[in-house]
């Protein structure tokens, strides 16, 4: 570890000075010989145009060879190769080359620049004497129109040898730079090295698990705060881990021992979290890292989830996992936008709620017969009956009645809660049945000075439903609204309501607290025991009403309070006819 950090930063170093010495050779370079190039050039261009004179006098009286001959000695006397060109680009004269075996030169581009009138200049390979020429173009121009051009060409051997020279003295001068920053590079890695073991040392032990391990250093500077910020860490560091272990513990523990069955979704659908009861359930003994789609293949399972993750809420559904019955209740997790499902496997529960209501409809059954027998035994005995045994007689029969009116409800409830129980649907007016459910108790309510009263809205829309099981939720209702009151009244309202149509029915009576509200639509379930057996009350009118509304694809609200009365409300869909 000593080396590879002592590497990193000596290598570092020399890689910079390096980077800066090519940096610094290629610009240097560059800017010298561009400099020397330009010098010559304009060296070049003034020695041309000292020859143009001279050069019209021999291309007036065409005089080729002796212009030739002037070019070969003044080429020698200034160490350039000079080319006479006609517009054309063909070579009148060459100072070194035969013009007759010369190519056109019309499209090179010093020639063009200067037919164009400027000082045309290029530093490029020469085809005729295979080797780089530095080339500068004179326009041979008189009375304004260019009559030729003057191409003065040196070779640039003598830069490059110059060029050598300098990079053989730059490299001198970034070699001992080198050798300085390897030596300083050196100590100073050297010097970096010796606190760090420390911590190299202690970070291994901490990541081995132990953090008890501390780092002491001698010297007073960052390396020494370095220390102190380390060992702290260390020791935060082990407070929370021993914290998140015995969470994680507690988690672990706790998910064991559930017996649903835990899911925990990311946001793509991964399963990254589950319980042993979850995997008991699902069949599989590993089901972190897969898609719930790929382990659970039931439709309404990934419908349900698929609902949670859209709307964000939190729902609960029974789903079928082959044979068994599984309650499925899944949450929304903002935080990662996942969710979180529990698994209740219920097919036990649901099959003792099964034998129980079958038992309870057999018995209703065979309770009816001889019931009804004993009331008519009854009735009749109490024709003949002296003053003495007809109490006894009415007592039979009073009780006889409330077995009966039991019975009654037990069947009907049991009817009513079988799936796909067949509802006989037509256009039902609520008033005419309300009517005639007032009607039925209004001598009830007068044996006991109540004042029954029904209210319907004029434009009261019809409902779709089963005019039978619509009268037995209203006579439920006021049933149970007479039977609780003793003084004031009951009253009946039907409203018109967007979409549908409500049923009030509110009354002066006891009222019903709070924490019993959600259980009133439970079956035998009553607030007052003494109160429903004096009454007659069976505990099954409200879990009857209750489920009458959901076959019409309504709702029930309850507003209450002990001794301030009570009002239930029923929301009904209109049929289509009247919406």
């Amino acid at each position: 570890m000593k080396k590879r950090i002592f590497f990193k930063v000596f290598g570092g170093i020399v890689v910079l000075l390096l980077l800066l010495a090519v940096v610094f050779l290629l610009f240097s370079f560059g800017t010298i010989k561009k400099h020397h190039l330009n010098t010559l050039a304009l060296e070049l261009e003034n020695i041309g145009r000292t020859l143009d004179v001279r050069i019209f006098d021999y291309l007036d009286r065409d005089l080729l060879p002796e212009l030739e001959g002037f070019l070969r000695e003044h080429g020698k006397k200034i160490g350039a190769r000079l080319t006479v060109i006609d517009p054309e680009g063909v070579v009148k004269a060459d100072s070194d080359q035969d013009p007759a075996t010369m190519e056109g030169h019309r499209f090179r581009p010093e020639i063009s620049e200067a037919l164009a009138g400027r000082v045309g200049r290029s530093l490029r390979y020469s085809s005729t004497l295979k080797t780089r020429m530095l080339y500068v173009a004179l326009p041979l121009e008189r009375d304004g129109r260019i009559e030729g051009v003057l191409r003065l060409s040196l070779f640039v051997r003598d830069i490059e040898v110059l060029l050598k020279a300098i990079r053989r003295d730059i490299g001198r001068a970034v070699a001992i730079l080198i050798g300085l920053s390897i030596l300083a590079a050196f100590l100073f890695s050297r010097s970096l090295t010796r606190p760090m073991r420390q911590l190299i040392k202690a970070s291994r032990q901490v990541a081995a698990g132990d953090f008890s391990a501390r780092v002491r250093v001698r010297s007073a500077d960052e390396w020494k705060e370095l220390a102190a910020s380390f060992n702290a860490m260390t020791a935060e560091v082990k407070a929370l881990f021993d914290d998140l272990k015995k969470r994680k513990e507690e988690l672990d523990n706790i998910m064991a021992s559930m017996q649903e069955g835990l899911l925990v979704l990311d946001q793509a659908g991964r399963i990254t979290l589950s319980n042993r009861s979850a995997r008991d359930l699902i069949g599989l003994d590993v089901l972190e890292g897969k898609y719930f789609w790929e382990v659970v293949r039931m439709t309404a399972f990934v419908d349900l989830i698929g609902r949670v993750k859209e709307e964000k809420v939190n729902l609960t559904e029974e789903v079928r996992f082959g044979e068994k019955s599984v309650l499925c209740r899944a949450a929304f997790l903002p935080t990662q936008n996942g969710a979180v499902v529990t698994l209740q496997d219920i097919s036990e529960i649901q099959n003792l709620a099964r034998i129980k209501k079958d038992f309870v409809l057999n018995v209703a059954h065979e309770l009816r017969t001889p019931l009804t027998a004993i009331k008519g035994y009854a009735e009749t005995l109490e024709d003949s009956a002296d003053e003495k045994t007809r109490n006894y007689v009415l007592t039979i029969i009073r009780h006889t009645d409330r077995l009966i009116r039991i019975v009654e409800d037990l069947i009907s409830l049991a009817t009513l809660e079988e799936k796909g129980v067949a509802l006989s649907l037509e256009s039902v007016g609520l008033k005419e049945i309300a009517e005639n459910v007032i009607q039925l108790f209004e001598p009830r309510a007068r044996e006991k000075n109540l004042q029954l009263t029904l209210d319907a809205a004029p434009d009261l829309p019809a409902v779709e439903g089963d005019p039978f099981r619509l009268e037995q939720l209203l006579l439920n209702l006021v049933d149970n609204a007479v039977k609780y009151t003793e003084k004031g009244g009951v009253h009946v309202a039907l409203a018109r309501e967007p979409g549908g149509v409500a049923i009030e029915v509110s009354d002066t009576g006891i009222g019903i607290p709070e924490e019993e509200q959600g259980r009133v639509f439970e079956r035998f379930y009553v607030v007052d025991k003494s109160r429903s057996r004096k009454g007659g009350g069976t505990g099954l009118g409200l879990s009857i009403v209750k489920h009458i509304i959901l076959l019409h694809g309504g709702r029930i609200d309850l507003k209450s309070a002990p001794g301030a009365g009570s009002t239930f409300r029923v929301s009904l869909p209109a049929a289509a006819s009247s919406k």
